[in-house]
């Protein structure tokens, strides 16, 4: 029972939980800013639906990630036999029955929020089993479904509030993703360069929207710099040093800080939609998820 508990934990990934957890927070902020709204709200009136929105968003991204391993259990048990299903710590059924439950969980949880945030939810939910079971097989369906999935999730942040154009700002973390899982897919064997020089040029695009966002909706760009600045230190370093010797131990580095990296982006989103104690908050949430990610993979 031992080693089935801590394999499930292990399926979750949960150096992860925390980069979803700041989505929200960068999603609320967001639709707080846009609505002329203060983020002190988020500690008072609004602290039990925005509790509800990150245990969802938890919910739905671990069951995600554990599926994910269900439906890869048979490319792990050649490629990755450490993971725990095919190394027998986890049955698959058991495995796909937790997934299943959390998906459902999340979902649930997004309901008691509002009616608007359990509609966000069953769509990253259909989004998240698309990728699992079906996207990721193509070069380009994969990263378009993980960005999807990641957008969407900063999407159910903004559903703290009446929805409004959302798109633009749903493009950024779904051109992010977009490079990060295809950088992934040099993990196992190494990659050739033109994915990782995709990379650097999508990073940058994001960095970029991001500031502009900020400038043209709230003005707040110089609260937002710092956290930019840190982002790009955290996700360039490994990535460029990826690129000049792309062997899968620099890839799989470089992946591990684009993802934890997420939640830097996340700080400069609040910061800039909220105010800079709120960006502060978020980039707690990164010592976190470092400390998880010495002790669980990141991928």
């Amino acid at each position: 029972m031992g080693q089935t508990v801590s394999g499930l934990i292990r399926l979750t990934r949960p150096a992860n939980l925390p980069t979803a957890a700041a989505d929200i927070l960068a999603g609320m902020a967001i639709a707080l800013g846009l609505a002329g709204m203060s983020p002190a709200t988020l500690g008072s009136e609004l602290l039990p639906s925005a509790l509800l929105l990150v245990a969802a968003s938890k919910a739905l991204y671990a069951g995600g990630v554990v599926l994910n391993d269900v439906f890869d259990a048979g490319l792990d048990a050649v490629e990755r036999p450490e993971r725990p299903i095919p190394s027998g710590m986890v049955r698959r059924g058991a495995a796909g029955g937790f997934g299943a439950l959390l998906l459902l969980a999340g979902m649930a949880l997004a309901y008691a929020q509002s009616l608007q945030s359990a509609g966000v939810a069953l769509i990253l939910a259909i989004s998240i089993l698309w990728y699992d079971a079906l996207a990721k097989k193509n070069g380009f369906f994969g990263p378009l479904a993980m960005g999807i999935c990641r957008g969407l999730n900063l999407a159910l942040g903004m559903s703290l509030l009446p929805l409004g154009e959302i798109w633009v700002f749903l493009g950024v973390p779904l051109v992010y993703i977009f490079a990060i899982t295809t950088v992934s897919r040099g993990e196992v064997h190494g990659s050739g360069k033109k994915p990782l020089i995709l990379a650097v040029v999508f990073y940058a695009i994001v960095i970029f929207t991001l500031g502009y966002l900020v400038w043209y909706h709230q003005g707040n760009l110089p609260y937002a710099v710092a956290f930019l600045a840190l982002f790009a230190i955290l996700v360039f370093r490994p990535l460029l040093a990826a690129l000049r010797e792309p062997l899968p131990s620099r890839i799989r580095k470089a992946v591990k800080w684009g993802v934890i990296g997420i939640i830097a982006m996340d700080a400069a989103w609040a910061a800039g939609f909220g105010d800079w104690w709120l960006g502060l908050m978020v980039l707690l949430l990164l010592p976190l998820a470092r400390w998880l990610a010495g002790r669980f993979a990141v991928t």
